[in-house]
């Protein structure tokens, strides 16, 4: 008899472990970047604590390089929409294409810091913005900052809108940083990312502009000598899950993946912090020169920006969520 208790005991042991395993839903997260990269740090993050608050029933696998959508970013975002990719992190300032409204947060100079930021993106505004997805079969399921933009180049540091003058600066074909950069006076020169190295190298090309951690994993310290903190331009990282995937978890997968989204938001910028100043070390290490700008030349950026809201206005085609954000940052 003790004998039988013992095997059907582990026979049910086993049948419960099984059970568990089969329960246990694998979803595949698609970030643009490489293992490098901040943004896979982030996915990382956000999958361990997915997993922990579900207890082991989601398992997450994460896909960097934009490989399961080719790369192109627009394709990805409809196969989002669709459910051949089940999770994709991408930036808003991708989302624009099909979104005109998320242009607001990469209005240059809307924003002061990653604090007011932040702050932004918790707002009813950002919220009701965000939401504007769901039309597209996508939830959001996470809303994180990314670092603000700067300038590199190999003429002169940036430290008011007259030293941009004459640049010959790349930017992305978005019409945001073309009318920006024109009016401080650069020749603008929208450029695929991937012939910017060569283009700085043959000197086709004074400068271009991204986050600190781009110029640093791009070995752009080869190739140019002054980054400057402009802190020009915010942008936001998309976390959308596909809608029908999402519908059809449980209550207590659905909280999981929303706790974790919304923890990792401030996980990710404390990360961003610590591993931006590990960039600039590695930059300055190498070479290049770093400046701050100060805050009545900041003011002057400001200042060539609100010059431009008309043409801004007319890409977010959406006067009240323009007002709406202007008055929550101060920019009205």
């Amino acid at each position: 008899m003790k004998k039988f208790l013992a095997v059907l005991l582990v026979a049910m042991l086993v049948l419960t472990a099984s059970a568990a395993f089969a329960a246990a839903k694998k979803i595949t997260i698609s970030v643009p970047d490489p293992v490098t990269s901040y943004i896979y740090a982030a996915a990382e993050e956000f999958a361990k604590r997915a997993t922990e608050y579900s207890g082991g029933t989601l398992e997450f696998n994460i896909s960097g390089n934009g490989s399961l959508y080719g790369g192109d970013t627009a394709a990805g975002i409809k196969q989002l929409g669709a459910g051949s990719l089940q999770m994709l992190i991408l930036a808003s300032s991708v989302y624009a294409s099909f979104v005109p409204g998320f242009n607001v947060i990469s209005v240059p100079y809307m924003f002061d810091d990653q604090a007011q930021l932040l702050k932004y993106l918790n707002s009813d505004i950002a919220t009701e913005l965000f939401n504007r997805v769901n039309r597209m079969h996508i939830n959001v399921v996470g809303k994180w900052t990314r670092s603000f933009r700067e300038v590199t180049n190999s003429k002169r540091p940036i430290n008011s809108p007259d030293d941009l003058k004459g640049v010959v600066l790349r930017v992305p074909n978005n019409s945001l940083y073309v009318e920006f950069f024109s009016a401080c006076g650069a020749v603008t020169t929208p450029m695929n990312f991937s012939e910017v190295y060569n283009a700085l190298q043959l000197n086709t090309l004074d400068g271009q502009e991204n986050p600190v951690d781009v110029p640093y994993s791009n070995k752009f310290y080869e190739v140019q000598k002054y980054i400057s903190f402009t802190n020009h331009m915010a942008d936001a990282w998309v976390v959308g899950i596909n809608e029908r995937l999402f519908n059809g978890l449980d209550d207590t997968q659905k909280e999981a993946i929303m706790k974790a989204g919304a923890e990792v938001q401030q996980w990710n910028v404390d990360m961003m912090a610590e591993q931006d100043k590990v960039a600039l070390k590695t930059l300055t290490d190498n070479g290049m020169t770093a400046n701050d700008v100060s805050p009545e030349a900041q003011k002057q950026f400001i200042e060539v920006s609100k010059s431009c809201y008309e043409k801004f206005r007319e890409l977010i085609k959406d006067n009240k969520l323009f007002d709406e954000t202007a008055a929550f940052t101060g920019r009205n």
